[in-house]
């Protein structure tokens, strides 16, 4: 008998349904390996965003952990023309600084010349330029050169101390000469033309000069004097700059310790971990059903770093007048979240900075509160700390799945395909038996017919 090529064809049964029925219920053992992964993927997702939150604390603390937060100053200053801005070595005080003059360069004009495309340059033509601190540099031109010319090889000339242009004063063409740098000494004081092709053709213009200037300051009752608006070093680690307008104007400057800086740096540190607690109340929150219940509910790693949190937080930091987070205003809240008396930060700022930066950054790196919370940090978010850890974990646990679940199907894929074949004997053996039994239903038809014409 030939071969049956489907299923059900032989027997007249559907068990082709029946093997399908079969497969689906064997795929049923994969389900719990599939929620298994599934469950380390999000426990993966979920020490991400704690990593991230995590980050973003440890970047709070370790701005409270620099001493530079402590030892920053700002300026401000009353009055319009001038801005100040002070470094580390500043010390606070108050200043009175009247500008009577402000730096300038030093300028000059030469004569008219009608056509500007004349060539003015002789085979040796040469201008010397006088400086107020007594020095002479020299630019040379090309023979033919034009008045455009010369500009261009001033310009180009870097240590020619001076900058060219040339103006149209309505009646002819002038090259004007300004210092590259204000103040007396840097300020060009006169020029000489050498080796015109008609020596008359070209030559300062006396009345158009302008003398190059210093600033000069009276700050405290000290006269101070630069070359440049850029005033630095009158007033220790203090820098000024002058405005065009500032001439004539006293002005007032006071420079005082950056707390506000300091106090957003601890709201930071606050808000920072406050956000990390409800990042992590979030994965541990109980639900009513897989949805909605957190991704890490009852994870010793959670545990482990609320306690050291806490811990950290809550245990005295010795060595100064400030020795807990309470005496700043911050207090640990039964929720786990940190509440900022914002009122009592500001006194402690005021009247103890001092202690304020003893209590955070101590003497050394670890010292401080910072400083041991930046270590418990290093514990958690290092290379071999917990979170990476928890993630290399759940991801050998997903590999390990993953072979699990590929030996699974290809034992229900041999399942199946034993009863496939199964069902294609019983196939064959109920096509034989339909098939004998429709031959004897034939032989005792014929036999029941002979009977009866025998009769």
């Amino acid at each position: 008998m030939a071969s049956i090529s489907a299923l059900g064809v032989g027997s007249g049964l559907d068990l082709t349904g029946l093997l399908d029925q079969l497969r689906a219920a064997e795929r049923q053992k994969l389900q719990p390996i599939v929620a298994q992964r599934t469950q380390e993927q999000a426990k993966i997702s979920a020490y991400g965003r704690l990593q991230s939150a995590l980050n973003k604390f440890q970047d709070a603390t370790a701005k409270l952990n620099d001493p530079k937060l402590y030892q920053g100053l700002t300026t401000q200053v009353r009055g319009d023309g001038m801005t100040a801005t002070a470094s580390a070595t500043a010390t606070p005080g108050n200043y009175e600084v009247e500008v009577l003059n402000t730096a300038r360069a030093g300028s000059v004009a030469t004569t008219r010349v009608t056509d500007s495309s004349a060539a003015l340059a002789g085979p040796n033509a040469s201008l010397e330029l006088s400086f107020g601190d007594g020095t002479t540099r020299t630019v040379t031109f090309d023979e033919g050169a034009t008045l455009a010319d010369m500009r261009n090889a001033i310009n180009a000339d870097a240590d020619a101390g001076v900058n060219a242009s040339i103006i149209f004063d309505g009646q002819g063409h002038r090259l004007v000469l300004s210092s590259r740098e204000s103040g007396v000494d840097a300020g060009v004081t006169g020029v000489s033309f050498a080796g015109l092709s008609d020596p008359g053709a070209l030559a300062e213009d006396t009345a158009a000069r302008q003398a190059g200037r210093d600033a000069e300051l009276n700050i405290n009752g000290i006269t101070i004097t630069s070359a440049t608006n850029r005033v630095e070093g009158a007033i220790q680690g203090v820098t000024l700059e002058l405005s065009a307008d500032s001439a004539g104007k006293t002005l007032g400057v006071t420079v005082q310790r950056d707390t506000e800086s300091l106090k957003e740096a601890i709201q930071g540190f606050v808000s920072a971990y406050n956000e990390m607690k409800s990042t992590i109340g979030r994965m541990t929150a109980v639900g009513t059903d897989s949805t909605s219940a957190g991704e890490l509910i009852g994870d010793r790693v959670i545990r482990s770093i609320e306690s050291r949190l806490s811990r950290d937080l809550t245990d005295i930091v010795p060595g100064g007048d400030i020795t807990m987070m309470s005496q700043l205003g911050i207090s640990l809240r039964p929720n786990g979240r940190l509440e900022l008396d914002e009122s009592k930060l500001d006194e402690a700022i005021a009247t103890n900075q001092q202690a304020v930066a003893d209590f955070f950054a101590g003497d050394s790196k670890e010292a401080g509160l910072a400083g041991r919370l930046e270590d418990s940090m290093k514990r958690f978010l290092g290379d071999d700390g917990l979170i990476k850890s928890s993630i290399t974990s759940s991801e050998t646990r997903i590999e390990s799945l993953k072979d699990r679940f590929e030996r699974m199907e290809r034992t229900i894929d041999r399942s199946i395909e034993r009863y496939r074949r199964q069902f294609g004997q019983l196939d064959m053996m109920m096509a034989q038996m339909n098939s004998m039994s429709a031959y004897l239903s034939q032989q005792f038809d014929i036999m029941n017919a002979q009977l009866g014409r025998k009769r």
